[in-house]
């Protein structure tokens, strides 16, 4: 029987032999596809000058403290980084008004909801997550074999709280709430959240994705700190990535009670998060005068394409992140068509077939933009 199998194993390509190898649950798993690279446009289309507003990047770049401190460690490359990350949680936590402990940090928010998924997530959990929404929620839970329980969001964009709490059960470990929601733009409001969290019974962690915070200006804007200090079973994700500018450094962080967040190390790589991150990171936060220029300068992107879209006569999703929803028929087809024009942007997320979602840039990339959008219209 034993020779058999081996005859029969033989017989099998390289590939097949190691799909059997892998765990299952890993055949399901979709490898997160990000905004295509300037430098790959240029070359498929002969292109010289392209504008990248896929990937809701800061425009403005970095804080210049950030690059000063940047700079100074460069001659220190040859050391280890601090493995504990003492002075960036410190520092975090001091803008924050919260504890060390009481903050984590990662290779940037997608290492930590991964770790957030190995530390609490087990197989046949559920994890409630809006649709559409952030991937990388998914990406989690199927690494752990947990199921996914997705709840569309309203006609309006809207998170649909009723609809989320009739979905928990008593496999729920997890809930995730994204806001602004990426890729719609869309918000919850404080009040929203804390009537949520007065359902949610014991037992299940609500994550409050926070990567946009830095651009919200709206009126009962969510305070998820007010719940990390009430000693909720909450975690805030927030980044270095989009309003500070560091995204090729890759630091995100977790806010929460100390209790939940001890055992997030009980899965973190050593030396997860970079020196130069780190050292970065520290400084941008005093940068408080940067910060102020990129939110303007945002809020008037976000004006710029409001007025630019409606000439168009095409519509939108109001927006509290650095990117918008614009609804223009064929989504793929006419972000490929940008591209012929020299602008990257993106398309295809899951439910959103008839939009691109378009980050915002600084006033001559927006015009650009916009100018390619009515081209590559009136081309189709």
């Amino acid at each position: 029987m034993g020779e058999q199998k081996d005859v029969l194993t033989s017989t099998l390509s390289l590939e097949e032999r190691v799909r059997r190898l892998v765990r299952p649950n890993l055949h399901v798993i979709k490898p997160y596809v990000p905004g295509r690279p300037i430098a790959d446009v240029q070359r498929e289309f002969g292109l010289h000058d392209v504008v990248k507003l896929a990937s809701n990047e800061n425009p403005l770049g970095p804080s210049p403290k950030a690059l000063d401190a940047i700079s100074d460690l460069l001659l220190e490359l040859n050391r280890y980084p601090d493995g504990a990350a003492q002075d960036v949680r410190t520092a975090i936590a001091q803008h924050v008004h919260l504890q060390p402990e009481q903050v984590f940090v990662g290779n940037g928010s997608d290492e930590i909801i991964k770790m957030i998924a190995e530390t609490f997530l087990q197989p046949g959990d559920e994890v409630i997550v809006p649709f559409p929404s952030f991937a990388q929620y998914n990406f989690g839970a199927q690494v752990m074999e947990a199921k996914i329980i997705p709840v569309p969001l309203t006609k309006h964009f809207q998170y649909d709280f009723l609809a989320m709490q009739n979905q928990i059960t008593d496999k729920t470990k997890l809930i995730y709430v994204c806001s602004p929601n990426n890729p719609t733009g869309t918000w919850v409001t404080h009040t929203q959240v804390k009537e949520f969290l007065e359902s949610i019974p014991d037992g299940v962690i609500v994550v409050l994705d926070e990567a946009y915070l830095e651009y919200v200006d709206t009126p009962d804007p969510l305070r998820s700190l007010e719940f990390v200090t009430e000693g909720k079973t909450v975690l805030s994700l927030r980044t270095f990535s989009k309003m500070y500018g560091l995204a090729g450094l890759r630091l995100g962080y977790a806010l929460g009670d100390a209790g939940l967040i001890k055992y997030l190390h009980q899965v973190r790589e050593p030396f997860n998060v970079n020196a130069v991150a780190q050292v970065g990171a520290t400084a941008a936060l005093q940068d408080t005068e940067h910060v102020i220029k990129c939110k303007v300068a945002n809020h008037e992107g976000r004006l710029q394409y409001y007025e630019g879209l409606t000439q168009l006569g095409l519509e939108y999703i109001e927006t509290q992140g650095n990117f918008l929803l614009a609804k223009v028929g064929n989504g793929v087809h006419v972000f490929q068509e940008l591209e012929r024009h020299g602008v990257i942007v993106r398309a295809g997320f899951p439910g959103l077939d008839e939009y691109i979602r378009i980050s915002i840039g600084t006033e001559e990339e927006n015009r650009r933009c916009l100018q390619a959008l009515e081209q590559a219209l009136k081309e189709m």
